[in-house]
């Protein structure tokens, strides 16, 4: 054989398997576009990769999931959702309640959109309704407006003689005049005074609990929101610091140090929204998928934390909790 035709086989016989690789189908991308920090985010992130493999997707074998965080600044979003969509994404994800979903809709009418722990997404109007989204939207709603008066119910039993509470709201959040006024109202009905504590930087919440004491608030509330949630440890501290007894919407605060949690379980939501995300990259519409309900609520309280802040927790609490930090 001539050198030349030897080349000539030798380049062929290496160009073919990279025509081969080239040819082969790009996997499909999930954008995942968070209001949240990814510190404070692993085990709900886990929860969505589980989500997805239930569904058949594993990521890095037949998916990737390219992660995008506003860390709870919420003005990073449209720039952040618009990188997600230069990439192609396939299916966008929209994580952490109204404003990473909002920012998602506003960035795209075509491109499917799965949210999470969204209170009232017809009345944001996400979706038309919630059994028929009708639109590129859908996901997880919350049952916060219904939840609202058993927090204040748990927070009177843990603090009976408690005639004034403060409830935390980040008025940055499009639902933030929902949540506060929904509190209001279910303490209303219990006889309880509420005073509604804004709070939407690091600086606002030094100012909120330094108010506390001078409110006289028996106890305090605070609700799911994203901001809040990259703050965890932050507002845990906070709330040793002033000694009051806080109620917080998800576990993951009480496994951090506080006292008690009531709510729909986070890392539920994004497993489910995860399988969401999985049918929707095998071809269905999220037109016709329904909006889901939680079906999965749990109670959690630290001991610990109770027995440093004083108030003993009734037995009846602690026959209903779902879990007990010793």
């Amino acid at each position: 054989m001539k050198r030349r035709d030897f080349i000539t086989l030798l380049s062929g016989a290496v160009a073919w398997p990279l025509a081969a690789r080239a040819q082969q189908p790009a996997m499909p991308v999930i954008g995942f576009l968070s209001s949240r920090s990814p510190g404070e985010s692993a085990g709900v992130v886990a929860a969505f990769h589980q989500g997805l493999r239930e569904i058949g997707f594993i990521e890095g074998q037949n998916v990737v999931i390219a992660f995008r965080w506003a860390e709870g600044h919420y003005d990073r979003l449209p720039a952040l959702a618009a990188d997600l969509i230069g990439l192609r994404a396939a299916v966008l994800f929209a994580a952490g309640g109204p404003p990473s979903a909002l920012a998602a809709k506003a960035a795209t009418p075509t491109i499917p959109i799965v949210f999470s722990a969204v209170n009232d997404p017809v009345q944001l109007g996400l979706v038309a309704s919630l059994n028929q989204p009708g639109g590129n939207v859908t996901g997880m709603s919350l049952f916060a407006s219904e939840l609202w008066a058993k927090v204040v119910e748990l927070l009177k039993e843990l603090v009976p003689a408690a005639t004034v509470i403060a409830y935390l709201v980040n008025p940055s959040n499009p639902s933030a005049e929902m949540y506060s006024k929904g509190a209001v109202a279910a303490a209303s009905a219990l006889g309880i005074q509420v005073h509604v504590l804004n709070a939407s930087t690091e600086h606002d919440l030094e100012e909120s609990f330094a108010s506390l004491v001078k409110l006289g608030a028996g106890g305090l509330v605070v609700p799911n929101e994203p901001f809040f949630d990259s703050q965890r440890d932050r507002i845990v501290a906070l709330s040793a610091r002033y000694a009051v007894a806080a109620v917080y919407s998800i576990r993951e605060y009480v496994v951090a140090g506080g006292l008690m949690s009531y709510g729909t379980s986070l890392a539920d939501s994004y497993r489910r929204a995860g399988i969401y995300g999985g049918r929707i990259l095998k071809g269905e519409k999220p037109a016709d998928l329904p909006v889901m309900q939680p079906t999965k609520f749990e109670l959690v309280l630290n001991l610990k934390t109770a027995r440093a802040l004083g108030p003993r927790v009734p037995d009846k609490l602690l026959a209903f909790a779902d879990e007990v930090i010793e």
